[in-house]
């Protein structure tokens, strides 16, 4: 889940549909849980219900962006900010593991206290839907594990030409536009994992993503002042 900066109000909303433009200039046109890009389908997304708190319905504070199934799945559930991780305060990358075939899992390393916040942020917008045996199974319409598959595959073929190509700056250039237009940018930095250049630019490439959860050769870092 890629870590974000949504960056103070830049004004304030009579409604809260008119922050859309807004948090798409900060963030790109990515769902803040599941990275999928869509050009035409985001919502402005409650981090606490505005039926629960209506106060909170305009507040930017309270907005991220998701999309159908994130939204669907997450509901109008109440949720305690501090029992879980949050991609605009956690360094959520560092939280869970990608991998081939489209999955998404907690990261062995985490502490007790981070897994449970890990797993309830998980389980409140079904980020584990899989239609594998074992695994939750997802509504027909919910393909966001097959955008994953299909998405991580792309990443690397990519990964492939960069390297027939001699790791050239135009193959470099391929590999960003394919990233940033195939979108979910965590698997694209686990396929990249071992090269820091794209790393770095993959960081830059998409927008809002949070510069303080890296070190200057693209390694996750905790978050400041969080416990991930």
């Amino acid at each position: 889940m890629r870590p974000v900066e949504r960056g103070a109000a830049p004004r304030t909303y009579r409604r809260y549909q008119d922050a859309i433009g807004d948090l798409e200039a900060r963030l790109g046109s990515y769902c803040s849980y599941c990275e999928r890009k869509l050009s035409t389908g985001l919502a402005v997304e409650h981090i606490q219900p505005k039926i629960l708190y209506p106060d909170l319905e305009t507040e930017w504070t309270n907005f991220l962006l998701g999309c159908a199934n994130c939204n669907s799945t997450k509901g109008d559930k109440d949720v305690d900010i501090l029992n879980f991780l949050w991609p605009h305060l956690d360094n959520t990358l560092l939280a869970f593991v990608y991998s081939k075939g489209g999955f998404v899992q907690l990261h062995e390393n985490l502490t007790a206290a981070q897994a449970i916040r890990a797993q309830a942020i998980l389980d409140l917008v079904g980020l584990q839907r899989h239609q594998a045996p074992g695994w939750k199974t997802p509504s027909p319409r919910d393909k966001r594990w097959l955008d994953r598959e299909q998405v991580w595959a792309a990443a690397e073929r990519s990964r492939d030409l960069f390297e027939a190509l001699n790791r050239s700056e135009a193959a470099k250039k391929l590999v960003l536009e394919v990233a940033q237009s195939s979108s979910f940018f965590s698997v694209w930095i686990t396929v990249f994992e071992a090269y820091s250049d794209i790393k770095k630019e993959l960081i830059q490439f998409f927008p809002g993503t949070s510069s303080s959860c890296f070190d200057p050769d693209g390694m996750p870092l905790n978050r400041p002042g969080r416990i991930i």
